[in-house]
């Protein structure tokens, strides 16, 4: 048989038997005067063998692993852990599934996700209480709304299990109180007002002190108040803490700063 004819007869592609050859997968037949190679019944089986062997899922440096074993041990092995690790992909699929699944009960419930991008139930009501808030306010949405938003998301995200729950926890509990949302987005205008402020503008003490009022103790201390402290206090701020301020203008960090301040004062 031509190559073509063996190829047709497996249901590989010529390409394919070549590329075979050139790993070793498939032993090179003898070659007729002209030239061509010359198959027979023989190579049939075994490009019969890999065609099987791939289909299953085996990688070729798998399937070289078998082919080298013939006992046919290495094979059994292979396939446990082609099994398990389909197993480990199935799993993941599910999960993945119902996190869609969560997604999309999301987005029907809040009148699609936020464009902050996918979160938790919980933040996503969150979400949803401050875009009712912003429709029953005149006038656009407060530009820091938004950027609270993002940085919500952002923390949700680098708190891990119980931790990045906690934090939203506590943020529901901090929103939930009649007429606390109106009173942050009155700080978030406060704040937007301060865009082009310098940092010892009046306006600055006053959107601190708002700012400290919307925030509970308890909140503060879970959350690593210390450590804003000490960074709103000594002005030596790294990390984390150093890019938040960055996010915001200078008045409206030097307010965050103050404010930062007054609740670790009333927490002592």
């Amino acid at each position: 048989m031509r190559i073509g004819e063996l190829a047709g007869l497996i249901g590989v592609s010529t390409r394919a038997v070549r590329h075979y050859h050139h790993l070793g997968l498939l032993a090179e037949p003898e070659r007729r005067a002209n030239g061509y190679r010359e198959y027979g019944l023989r190579d049939a089986v075994e490009l019969a063998r890999l065609r099987r062997l791939t289909e299953l899922g085996l990688g070729l440096d798998e399937v070289r692993d078998v082919l080298a074993d013939d006992s046919g041990r290495e094979l059994d092995e292979v396939l446990a852990e082609l099994d398990a690790d389909l197993a480990r992909q199935e799993e993941q699929i599910r999960e993945r599934r119902a996190r869609l699944a969560a997604l999309r009960r999301q987005a029907e419930q809040f009148g699609g996700l936020p464009a902050e991008g996918p979160v938790s139930d919980e933040l996503a009501a969150v979400f949803g209480e401050m875009a009712r808030t912003s429709a029953a306010r005149p006038g656009p949405e407060p530009a820091m709304a938004a950027k609270e938003r993002e940085v919500l998301a952002l923390m949700e995200s680098m708190g891990e299990g119980k931790e990045g729950s906690r934090v939203v926890e506590l943020l529901e509990q901090a929103t939930s109180a009649p007429g606390a949302m109106e009173r942050t987005y009155e700080v978030y205008g406060l704040l937007d007002a301060l865009a082009q402020a310098a940092p010892d503008d009046p306006r600055v003490a006053r959107a601190a002190q708002a700012l400290a009022d919307c925030i509970p103790d308890s909140m503060f201390a879970e959350v690593g108040g210390e450590n804003w402290e000490r960074a709103a206090g000594e002005g030596t701020d790294d990390g984390f803490i150093a890019a938040y301020y960055a996010h915001f203008a200078p008045a409206q960090a030097e307010a965050v700063r103050q404010a930062i301040r007054l609740v670790a004062e009333r927490a002592r």
